[in-house]
């Protein structure tokens, strides 16, 4: 696999997990619509299952093809950059349930 598919891989990882958040977290918002909410708390959960499958294989792929390891390791780390904001969305939800 190039490494401009692996890279490929990582990012349209992150931007799905990304959007899909921002849409439950803003339409609820929006809306007050606890569907939202709901989708939200689904995405948290099935979201962190697919993303860890995804960096497993990208490691898995990168342990098996080492001179690949370098960019697996890279894609891994940019669909880690979503765990900080679906940590901080996550307080944001549930605080705004609390009101």
């Amino acid at each position: 696999m190039k490494e401009k598919n692996i890279l490929l891989i990582g990012k349209s990882s992150f931007w799905i997990s990304f959007l899909l958040g921002n849409i439950c977290l803003f339409g609820y918002v929006i809306t007050k619509n606890d569907g939202f909410a709901m989708c939200g708390y689904l995405l948290l959960i099935f979201g962190t299952i697919i993303n860890l499958l995804v960096i497993l294989c990208l490691v898995t792929y990168g342990l098996i093809n080492k001179s690949q390891l370098k960019i697996c390791m890279k894609a891994s780390m940019i669909i880690c950059i979503n765990i900080p904001i679906a940590i901080i969305y996550f307080y944001v939800g549930i605080s705004l349930l609390n009101i």
